[in-house]
């Protein structure tokens, strides 16, 4: 590769402020969330339309380089990590609201506009963009469709290919395909599906259109306490048990809610094991009466405390905790590395217990957060990279977890994505044939393997030496990223 003559070509097709290939331009985009790995790229790439993305892809694949394409950077698995002489295809000038459609409760959007963006342009129509990661103030819907991203209101509303109607993508070919369509049904095979969670390995996406909700006349939220992890996340089994969906429920353990409320005075109880949030939203009729059943269940599953939001503020209070979980956890501990399994809720206790298990063996602490109406874990083991070996015991330690997440019969990943994380991991949830079927579609878009290459499937030539080390080792299999 002439890396003269791409950066060469590359500057003649966009906007001298358009290429960034100067190492203390490109190092801020070295890494995404996942700060542990870091590359630089030969370039970094910021088109404004779709035919600067166009230039970008032809140029690529006439040089055969590769490109990583790039939201907003807070992705936790690696998946925007530079490729070593690649160009990294950034799409956050492509930051329009196209066209609000209140009628029809739709938005179109470019790739780059903020997840809560969205929501603030559809707020005078009285509609709001559902999937609400906490990263919502500044992921962007481009990355959140390369990685199906949820939050804390997915249990109710889903994730975001519940509410993606269509996608506009660039093959790497330079073809604009629509996947997906306004109607309720699109004509031919359901490849939207496909797209959504694929991790910039299909397609460049150029434009969105979102499905929009009304937002509730009300919402109030209950925070339950519990002396023990084990009857909290039992308590999670009873609410869904009970026929009851609420728009929201999640979990944090003892270690969480300590490490977030002396940064948010979220009003938690720090004494109990365990707190559930659980928020009914609807009209005032409707919220009152799901509130007084939700509460009847978490007494009787063993709610220590039960206490319900008394005002928007307080509501708004409690969740301003759970969202600000991760930046708390710096406040505590110099790195974190954060988990993503899903597991089926009737195994949340079994999961919970042995996570405290591999803390006195990893000699970790681990802060347990979660979205536990879907069984969606957010495990934070807290280390400090500065000491010798504990990347290497938190990456263990994670790998176990997500082990265990698989044996109970849940999966690696929710929400996060596989990226470069949990690319061993794979190898331990799907067989050889599965991952075969895995590469069949990616050859099929990407022939040349050109668009985020080496991330989210495993060769089998890579999970067969994993075997090796891990049948060696005697032990569980580890992440064994690679180091840049």
């Amino acid at each position: 590769m002439n890396s003269t003559a791409v950066l060469a070509a590359l500057r003649a097709a966009l906007p001298p402020s358009s290429v960034l290939s100067d190492t203390e331009d490109t190092r801020p985009y070295e890494c995404d969330g996942l700060t542990a790995y870091r590359q630089l790229p030969l370039a970094v790439a910021l088109p404004a339309d779709e035919a600067q993305v166009l230039a970008v892809l032809n140029i690529c694949r006439e040089f055969k380089v590769p490109i990583v394409p790039r939201g907003a950077g807070t992705g936790l698995s690696g998946g925007a990590m530079p490729i070593e002489g690649g160009v990294v295809l950034s799409t956050a000038r492509m930051n329009q609201v196209v066209r609000m459609d209140a009628y029809a409760r739709t938005a179109v959007v470019q790739p780059g506009v903020r997840n809560l963006a969205i929501s603030e342009a559809a707020e005078p129509h009285g509609l709001y963009y559902a999937p609400d990661p906490s990263s919502q103030i500044a992921c962007t819907i481009g990355g959140n469709v390369a990685e199906n991203s949820g939050g804390v209101h997915c249990l109710k509303y889903g994730l975001t290919v519940h509410n993606v109607l269509r996608v506009r993508l660039l093959t790497i070919e330079g073809e604009a395909v629509e996947l997906g369509s306004e109607a309720l049904d699109a004509p031919g095979l359901d490849l939207l599906a496909a797209v959504i969670g694929s991790e910039g390995m299909l397609g460049i996406v150029t434009e969105v259109t979102v499905k929009l909700v009304p937002k509730p006349a009300t919402a109030r939220v209950i925070m339950a306490s519990f002396a023990d992890v084990v009857t909290g996340g039992n308590a999670v089994a009873a609410v869904i048990a009970a026929g009851i969906i609420p728009a929201g429920l999640e979990m944090m353990d003892r270690t969480s809610s300590r490490m977030v409320e002396p940064f948010v005075r979220a009003g938690y109880d720090t004494d109990a094991a365990a707190i559930l949030l659980c928020e009914a939203d609807g009209t005032e009729e409707e919220v009152t009466e799901e509130i007084a059943r939700m509460s009847a269940v978490l007494q009787a599953a063993g709610a220590s405390a039960v206490q319900v939001s008394a005002s928007e503020a307080e509501r708004l209070r409690f969740w301003s905790g759970r969202k600000n979980a991760f930046p708390a956890a710096g406040r505590i501990s110099p790195d974190y590395y954060c988990m993503d399994g899903t597991i089926p809720r009737k195994h949340l206790a079994r999961v919970l217990l042995g996570i405290a298990e591999m803390e006195g063996r990893y000699g970790l602490r681990c802060a347990n957060v979660f979205h536990a109406g879907d069984g969606n874990l957010h495990p934070l083991i807290l280390f400090d990279a500065n000491r010798p070996d504990e990347l290497q015991r938190a990456e263990a330690f994670g790998a176990e977890i997500l082990a265990l997440c698989v044996e109970v019969g849940g999966t690696i990943t929710g929400e996060h994505g596989v990226g470069i994380e949990k690319i061993d991991s794979m190898c331990v949830q799907f067989s050889d044939a599965e991952l075969a079927a895995f590469f069949a579609v990616k050859r099929a878009f990407d022939p040349l393997s050109l668009l985020n290459p080496n991330k989210a499937i495993p060769t089998l030539n890579r999970c067969a030496e994993f075997g090796k080390m891990h049948v060696r080792a005697g032990r569980l299999p580890h992440a064994g990223l690679p180091r840049f």
